[in-house]
């Protein structure tokens, strides 16, 4: 046996296991389809793990094993080191969870088990083809990704089904309990706070966290948070997909149901408006099995245009049963009021934007039928805190302030996010934005009409992104915006080092949209 070569296949798996940390961190953020994370692949090929891969090869091939060693020494310590770095700079960082770990150990039992056929084996050849195979699958980890998932994939399927069944069981033991289900384009999770708040006014609640809004995200909230007193379960439903909202109205049987919007949203996937609307109201039909009632945002244009009579609408038109109305902002945050039956109720709230002021009326209506006095209502909402990245104020640089409206992602959000910052007046606006993602043959467009919206509101425009700035720079290059306020930064880093010359008191800087750094480009 070779020791050096022996330390060349150790060096080699070493460096492949942090190799595969950005491979693994890709595949969570394209939610485990390898068909997205290899459209992310495609566009980011690992050109220092193919040069490493043919330098490794070639050594191999003259039998220079010493020198291969060498080599593979300094490539496992810089992925150590890119591994390290990028983890603590990206946006979304890799979260351990227990599917990523079991990627991780087959990835080990790969590398380890070649090793150690070719220690034992006492046929050369057979033994340096395990080693020419652990060279391929190590220095270039996007095919460790592959076979790791393919092998993991029934593991995980069985793991599924057995956390849906106990969900199920969970559920059926609750018989008392209400469950409410909300989806739409966008404004799902901000809505489902805002119910959960009002109604804890009354009942006991328990929500999905965050933006578990996937079937196994769901079921990991009954298993984890369901108590033998909750009352009411508001359940974030989120769909990429044709099919998604029914998987996880055939485990929760929804009660109540509210629909926040349909728009131009995971067109890559849904490929149409009209797939977006079948799969929200796959939440209606379920519904409608219990005989519940779905409140529908009727300033949603696209839903608006598809509903018929056996809806409860809410938003802002007079001829809504739930509609919100002389409605202002300022520097504190809203003042309006909602028609709640034959009362008018006067409310005030942190949150900003006319989407909040619809979210919290739907949310409010549908507390009110579920027997939330409008007292209660009144000093609901006005404890609201705005969600975390969503149109939330706070402090900034240099005694500025800033709209943190990191996690926005859709086209009419961020429209109304840049009308917000227009409302701050007397205060120079800025905004920090690298665009919309994931709108198909529309994303030219609604690109182009934020960019505009940009050269009317703001006096500061900072877009981030060389190429996916473009649609918005040649929306601002047709206006009188002053293109010497206009900068076009690589990255937030920069971006906010650019702000940092102009920041100060009497600043208000929007941060629209940070996408992951997938999308960084």
């Amino acid at each position: 046996m070779n020791f050096f070569l022996l330390a060349s296949l150790i060096l080699a798996a070493v460096s492949g296991l942090f190799s595969l940390t950005r491979q693994l961190q890709m595949l969570q953020q394209n939610s485990y389809f390898p068909s997205r994370y290899s459209s992310w692949l495609m566009s980011n090929i690992p050109t220092l793990a193919v040069a490493a891969y043919l330098i490794s090869s070639v050594l191999f091939y003259f039998e220079l094993f010493w020198l291969q060693a060498a080599f593979l020494a300094v490539t496992a310590i810089i992925n150590i080191i890119r591994a390290v770095k990028i983890q603590k700079k990206s946006i979304k960082k890799l979260v351990f969870t227990g599917r990523i770990k079991r990627l991780f150990g087959s990835a080990v039992l790969i590398y380890t088990a070649l090793i150690l056929l070719f220690s034992l084996l006492e046929n050369q050849m057979l033994s340096k083809l395990c080693a020419v195979i652990l060279f391929f699958v190590a220095l270039l980890s996007p095919v460790t990704t592959y076979i790791c998932w393919g092998l993991t994939l029934p593991i995980e399927k069985l793991f599924s089904r057995y956390f849906i069944n106990d969900a199920k069981r969970i559920l059926k033991n609750h018989s008392s309990l209400k469950v409410i289900g909300i989806t739409g384009s966008y404004g799902k999770t901000t809505t489902k706070f805002i119910l959960t708040r009002i109604l804890s006014e009354k009942y006991n609640v328990v929500c999905t966290p965050q933006s578990f809004n996937t079937t196994m995200g769901v079921v990991r909230t009954v298993r984890e948070k369901l108590q033998p007193q909750t009352q009411v379960f508001v359940c974030e439903m989120g769909a990429k997909n044709l099919g998604d909202i029914k998987e996880i109205c055939d485990i929760v049987k929804p009660d109540y149901g509210l629909i926040t919007s349909v728009g131009a949203q995971h067109l890559e996937t849904f490929k149409s408006v009209d797939n977006v609307f079948k799969t929200k109201f796959e939440l209606a039909d379920a519904v409608d099995k219990k005989q519940g009632s779905v409140f529908v945002n009727g300033d949603s244009a696209e839903l608006i245009s598809r509903l018929n009579d056996n809806y409860t609408i809410y938003g802002t038109d007079t001829t809504f049963k739930y509609k919100a109305q002389n409605i202002s902002y300022g520097r504190n945050g809203s003042e309006f009021e909602i028609l709640l039956g034959e009362q008018s109720v006067k409310l005030t709230s942190r949150l900003l934007g006319l989407h909040s002021i619809i979210n919290i009326t739907g949310a409010a209506g549908l507390a009110y039928e579920l027997g939330v006095s409008a007292e209660e209502i009144r000093y609901a909402v006005a404890s609201l805190k705005p969600t975390e990245h969503r149109l939330e104020l706070k402090p900034c640089i240099a005694g500025s302030l800033m709209i943190d409206d990191a996690y926005n992602a859709n086209p009419e959000g961020c429209i109304e996010a840049v009308r917000v910052l227009g409302s701050f007046e007397g205060m120079q606006k800025v905004i920090i934005t690298p665009g919309l993602i994931e709108l198909g043959e529309r994303e030219y467009d609604c690109n182009f009409r934020l960019g505009l919206e940009t050269a009317a509101k703001c006096d500061i425009i900072i877009f981030v992104g060389l190429n996916r700035s473009k649609p918005m720079v040649d929306a601002v290059n047709t206006t009188e915006f002053d293109k010497s306020k206009m900068f076009v930064a690589q990255s937030f880093k920069e971006a906010m080092e650019i702000y940092s010359r102009f920041a100060d008191s009497n600043t208000v800087l929007l941060i629209e949209n940070d996408l992951p750094d997938n999308y960084l480009n």
